[in-house]
């Protein structure tokens, strides 16, 4: 029988605290996925460099085991799934299939990559998590400079490749998405700088400036709703769960400076005409291309029409094609235009269920609180944002609803607390007494060395030996 040395205990405890080693596969894996966030915002061609990359992880990750499919995550494939086929079914249905079959191809693609991120959350929430969301802000460092130089004219060139109708776009093919893609990493910036020590806090602080003039300058309404509303968000919890009032002080600094701040750059921003002008004709709630039947709203009149006339669908891309010259400008229209009846309700329930628990799990306190209320408050900034804009293919906002589902799935479920004999006696006697329970039973509200205190139905109470009568409780001999 072999001896135990002294370094063995030593070995089994580092080994629990770090973990075995990790292969050289594992490594690789964790890399790719690293880069493949980072490549997620250079989407100049469809299909995208991270479209190749996320194919590759859907084969690399089960290999690998970096996947973990918690049964709330096949729940919420099963609806992504559902919503998908039902698509299917009115592309069947469509007056171009084509085109419809193939929109909805990439949204099958786009279910299973939200799918596959989920599972590599679950697997390990905090360690992946925090992965992610460093190169989702690395990515969006990048295409803040690329929008901002590009809108700034820096460099020739500059104007014609990061912009899109006079309007920053970065490495993006529409300012519309180039703006809510930079909310996460905006909120990720401004929470290292709160809880950073000072000294460390000033490239986080310039990181979120940079990354907020890039939102700006996308001169999109719904990015700065979505930016908007996940700062909200995110000071409404971060302001509710801080641990003390320092945090709260420093919260409403930032708050402070930050206004102070947008105002100077929108006082410089308005020294020239064309931002000036451009801004003055973004900041109002109606443009005139929403008004009129052909305007925006217009088309969304058009669309309710077609959604009760048509409880399958149309088909995706078909409103476009022959029914109004542009998209409809809500994703939760497009939804019902795209998969009928079924598949628009599910996908309004699958958001609205998310915000809701969502909400509730940012309130709970864990290892990844802190990292929950970034992706969920970004989260949460797209879905409302879905009101102005059809956002059913971005690819950030499938990778935010993967970061939460797979935090909350994660999470484990709080479990009731073994009730000891002596909490249990009053019961036990009523049994050996064979007194007929009441409907109200006895509910233990504090125990000492001899006696339990309990709030029982009176009239069996009384019926019990021993027993007396307190302020309105009950009690009895431990």
């Amino acid at each position: 029988m072999p001896t135990m040395t002294a370094s063995a205990p030593a070995f089994e405890i580092s080994d629990l605290r770090g973990g075995h080693r990790k292969s050289a596969a594992h490594r690789i894996a964790l890399a790719l996925v690293w880069l493949t966030i980072v490549a997620s915002s250079i989407v100049f061609t469809e299909p995208a460099p991270v479209d190749a990359l996320t194919i590759g992880l859907m084969l690399l990750l089960p290999i690998v085991g970096l996947v973990d499919a918690r049964p709330m995550l096949w729940a919420g494939f099963a609806v992504l799934l559902a919503i998908t086929a039902s698509g299917e079914i009115s592309a069947a249905l469509a007056r171009d299939t084509g085109i419809a079959v193939s929109h909805m191809t990439v949204s099958l693609y786009l279910v299973a990559a939200c799918f596959l991120f989920a599972t590599f959350i679950a697997k390990e929430p905090e360690k992946h998590t925090r992965l992610v969301l460093n190169a989702y802000v690395l990515t969006g460092i990048i295409a803040a400079l690329c929008g901002v130089a590009g809108y700034l004219n820096l460099f020739p060139g500059a104007f014609d490749l990061f912009t899109r109708y006079g309007r920053a776009s970065g490495p993006f093919k529409d300012p519309n998405v180039f703006g809510p893609f930079l909310v996460a990493p905006l909120l990720m910036c401004l929470h290292v700088w709160l809880n950073a020590p000072m000294r460390r806090g000033v490239l986080p602080l310039l990181a979120a400036g940079l990354l907020a003039v890039g939102i700006l300058f996308s001169f999109s309404r719904g990015a700065w709703a979505a930016a908007a509303i996940a700062l909200t968000i995110y000071g409404y919890v971060y302001m509710i769960t801080a641990h003390s009032n320092r945090e709260r002080v420093k919260l409403a600094a930032l708050v402070l400076v930050g206004i102070a701040a947008l105002g100077m750059i929108l006082i410089a921003a308005l020294q020239s005409d064309a931002i000036s002008g451009l801004l003055e004709q973004r900041a109002t709630l109606t443009q005139s291309y929403d008004v009129g039947p052909d305007g925006r709203f217009g088309g969304q009149a058009k669309a309710i029409g077609l959604i009760l006339d048509n409880p399958l669908g149309i088909g995706s891309a078909n409103f476009t094609r022959f029914y109004h010259h542009e998209e409809v400008h809500n994703v939760y229209l497009s939804m019902f235009l795209n998969s009928g009846w079924i598949g628009g309700l599910l996908y309004l329930i699958a958001c609205a269920g998310t915000l809701i628990v969502g909400m509730r799990h940012a309130f709970k306190t864990s290892a990844t609180s802190p990292l929950f209320l970034i992706a969920f408050a970004a989260l949460a900034g797209n879905i409302c944002e879905g009101v102005l804009i059809d956002s059913d293919h971005w690819r950030h906002f499938y990778l935010l609803l993967a970061l939460v589902w797979g935090m909350i799935a994660a999470t484990p479920r709080p479990t009731r607390p073994a009730r000891s004999l002596k909490e249990r006696r009053p019961l036990l006697l009523q049994k050996l007494l064979l007194i007929p329970q009441s409907r109200r039973q006895p509910r233990i509200i504090g125990t000492t060395e001899s006696t339990a205190t309990v709030r029982p139905d009176r009239k069996l109470a009384g019926k019990i030996p021993g027993w007396r009568r307190g302020r309105g409780r009950i009690i009895a001999p431990a």
